[in-house]
């Protein structure tokens, strides 16, 4: 079994270990080691990166067979630091930056949840420690902004406070000293975590050794699912991250709308109700647009025995806005509206009176046979298009359509 270095003193990165295995991890180059400072992922916290001999460690994990350290490589190490035979000596070293970051998002997680039990009465029943964003899940919903205020201004208070954090192994026979806040999940010694006073939690992660060091602990989200609430939470450098960010946007956005940042949820609503004006004028202009469109194609209708025909290709148009002006000319004038749209691709509605006796469905299926598609709809009001979107191709569809419609008029 590798001797875990970082239990002993998680702020040691260098170290020196002899290789006692060397083997294929998923296809890629791996060992173990003798001892070694880089934590396995596990207990919800993500594996240490660096390097071993100057070589990339990609992962960390814990072999089940026998709880060794297996070491996943981006290559395999030199010869010399192979084991063949004679055991190999390599140099270790632990990616710091990333090290401390999750200490401080692991400590300021124990910190959360003790708060959570004291304050709310909730349990943590879930926990991630992602590469962005930390997460708890609590056995408690829903959580009003009050509730979540109040918890993490004393998640902060415990952190200002400077709690030495302390982490021992202790049998099982003594574990009835501490007030654990949840039960261990392993057999024989249990590594306890210890926040002075305060917390008391079986771990075998990597923490600070003082609540001090966590940084400021912020939750910057609260999800509620069922009967539990998700909390996303940021600690230390991750926070500072996270405000450097938002500060900068929300002050961009305050400049961009020539207001104080304070101003900007009712610079924000004004501009909400203006641009609601906007759209209502934008769709009452568009909609008398379009009876004058309706007005103007009926009055150039062809006429036929029984109906007039109207029979138009229009390009750079919504679709919607077609099958508006096919239906209104088709009912509010009697005529049979054949529409088509051109463009990346061939569109056709066709309408026709709803008192009419006509069924347009076989018209649309030869005229779209010339766009190179198909369509449907009802007898009164069918649909369809094709990829050739082209204005001859749609025109051409149109013109085997209105010779049907006229042909159909003769024998009626």
């Amino acid at each position: 079994m590798t001797e875990r270095l970082y239990y002993a003193d998680p702020y040691q990165c260098l170290f020196e270990a002899t290789v006692t295995e060397v083997l294929s991890w998923h296809d890629q180059p791996a060992v173990v080691l003798s001892r070694s400072a880089f934590y396995p992922t596990g207990g919800g916290q993500p594996h240490d990166g660096g390097w071993l001999q100057g070589v990339p460690v990609l992962d960390v994990v814990e072999r089940e067979t026998d709880q060794a350290v297996v070491h996943v490589l981006e290559k395999a190490l030199p010869d010399g630091a192979r084991s063949t035979g004679v055991p190999a000596v390599v140099t270790g070293e632990v990616d710091w930056p990333r090290r401390f970051d999750h200490m401080q998002q692991h400590t300021g997680q124990h910190i959360l949840s003790q708060v959570a039990e004291r304050v709310l009465d909730a349990a943590t029943v879930g926990f991630h420690l992602g590469d962005s964003v930390s997460t708890v899940d609590l056995d408690r919903a829903p959580l009003d902004d009050g509730q979540l205020d109040r918890l993490e201004e004393e998640t902060n208070r415990v952190g200002f406070d400077n709690r030495p954090v302390v982490a021992r192994f202790v049998n099982r026979d003594e574990l009835v000293r501490f007030p654990l806040r949840k039960p261990p999940q392993v057999s024989g010694p249990v590594r306890i975590v210890e926040i002075q006073d305060f917390d008391w939690s079986p771990c075998g992660g990597t923490h600070v050794r003082a609540t001090g060091e966590v940084g400021l602990i912020k939750i910057v989200r609260a999800e509620r699912r069922g009967s539990e609430t998700r909390l996303e939470f940021l600690c230390g450098g991750r926070a500072l991250a996270d405000y450097r960010v938002k500060n900068r946007s929300l002050l961009r956005l305050a400049s961009h709308l020539s207001v104080g940042y304070w101003e900007l949820d009712e610079a924000i609503e004004r501009r909400e109700e203006e641009a609601r004006r906007q759209r209502k004028a934008a769709q009452m202009a568009q909609d008398q647009l379009l009876e004058f469109e309706v007005r103007s194609m009926a009055a150039q209708a062809e006429p036929l025995s029984e109906f007039m025909l109207v029979s138009r290709v229009l390009k750079d148009r919504k679709l919607e806005d077609v099958r508006r002006l096919a239906s209104r000319i088709a009912e509010q004038h009697g005529c049979v509206a054949l529409l088509g749209l051109a463009g990346e691709k061939g569109h056709l509605v066709f309408a026709a009176p709803p008192d009419s006796t006509y069924d347009l469905r076989p018209v649309l299926r030869q005229a779209c046979a010339i766009i190179g598609g198909g369509g449907g709809g009802r007898p009164h009001l069918a649909q369809g298009g094709g990829p050739m979107g082209e204005l001859t191709s749609v025109q051409q569809a149109l013109d085997v359509a209105s010779q049907m419609i006229r042909r159909e008029e003769r024998a009626g």
